[in-house]
């Protein structure tokens, strides 16, 4: 089985808490659509929407990494770094009185590991080693 399954299941739960955080949030203040005016509510609608935003162009650039032949190590670290990432920042941005330092570091792992896959491929492409 392919390593980034392994990434992409933890990943998706980490989407459905982050949904039943939203969908809870909903419920409580009892919003159908929009955020009605509701911090709370703005910020798990943005969280999950964040994740939804980076998530899958990173899951598919450590995907294509690992189909290059990219060494294990290297789609292992891709994987916890999106994980760690995506996770550090959902609990940054969550908090009402929010740390910047979870949202900045959250960010910048997820950015990390779009320009490092991004730079594999691109190399990897360079070289003839990609058909």
């Amino acid at each position: 089985m392919p390593i980034v399954a392994l990434y992409a299941a933890l990943l998706a739960l980490l989407f459905v808490v982050l949904s039943l955080r939203t969908i809870g949030a909903r419920r409580r203040l009892q919003v159908a659509v929009g955020d009605g005016g509701h911090r709370e509510l703005q910020r798990a609608m943005r969280v999950h929407a964040n994740f939804a935003e980076y998530a899958p162009l990173a899951l598919l650039l450590i995907y294509l990494v690992e189909v290059a032949s990219g060494p294990s190590g290297l789609v292992h670290a891709l994987g916890l770094g999106l994980l760690a990432g995506r996770s550090v920042h959902a609990y940054g941005v969550s908090q009402a009185k929010e740390d910047l330092r979870f949202r900045v570091s959250g960010m910048a792992l997820t950015l990390m590991v779009l320009i490092v896959a991004s730079l594999y491929l691109l190399y990897r492409h360079a070289s003839g080693l990609l058909a």
